[in-house]
């Protein structure tokens, strides 16, 4: 059955006019009055679906009457934050379509020193939006109930300078020597069960060593995925799937 994303509150038995997005995804299906569809939202502390029926269907708009709750947990038991140094042209949409699917739970574009993406003022908007969209399609389509985070585009030394949330681990993913494997930082986290973890990866070329040493100085600690160099989308979704699957 077609899964639809709402950003609003759902609760049995409300009518309600889709997501201009879900609208036209409805249309485009050629679905009915009659014909079900399943909703989900993150606008509400409990975890599930909704069973919904269209009930109108008009030029633009797609009204539905919300049905039953089912209470549905697809998402990983630990949160994953994904701070990224933007990779350029179509990888970054891929990038979080991918990290979407594999549920991380936030990503945070950065601009670094050797960044091929600059993205400021409208031109940012516009792009942090089209990634949202990318995540929500995403989710509708693997199952998850929860649609990640898109941060706004921030400087790599503007999130640096942030606080670290309370019991967080940090990582950075790096090719220096005396970084630690990863699935034995994994292991680490598992016992301690860590419930977050934000990792930190580079733009095409990497991290300078500047940057990679800053990051370092604010707590992040060293991880690698290997001896191979890895692109920036790869690096990042390697990471995520050690993590998360």
């Amino acid at each position: 059955m077609p899964r639809f994303y709402c950003p609003t509150p759902l609760f049995t038995g409300a009518v309600l006019d889709l997501p201009a997005g879900a609208a036209r995804h409805v249309q485009v299906l050629r679905l009915q009055p009659g014909d079900g569809i399943t909703l989900f939202t993150d606008a509400s502390a409990a975890t599930g679906e909704f069973a919904a029926t269209v009930t109108q269907m008009g030029r633009s708009q797609v009204q539905v009457q919300v049905g039953a709750f089912t209470a549905t947990h697809r998402e990983p038991a630990r949160q994953v934050q994904l701070a990224v140094g933007m990779p350029a042209n179509d990888r970054m949409d891929w990038l979080v379509e991918k990290a979407t699917e594999l549920g991380v739970a936030s990503i945070q574009p950065l601009m670094t020193e050797r960044s091929v993406l600059r993205l400021s003022g409208e031109r940012a908007d516009k792009k942090i939006a089209h990634w949202r969209s990318v995540a929500v399609a995403a989710c509708e389509q693997c199952g998850g109930n929860r649609v990640p985070v898109i941060h706004e585009v921030m400087p790599l030394t503007a999130w640096l300078s942030r606080p670290a949330s309370p019991g967080a681990l940090r990582w950075l993913l790096s090719l220096q020597d005396g970084s630690q494997d990863l699935p034995a930082a994994r292991l680490a986290a598992d016992t301690a069960a860590a419930t977050e973890v934000t990792f930190l990866s580079g733009p095409e070329g990497g991290l300078s060593r500047p940057e990679e040493d800053a990051a370092i100085a604010a707590g992040l600690a060293p991880v690698t995925l290997g001896p191979r160099v890895l692109r920036a989308e790869t690096a990042a979704l390697a990471a995520l799937v050690a993590l998360l699957v």
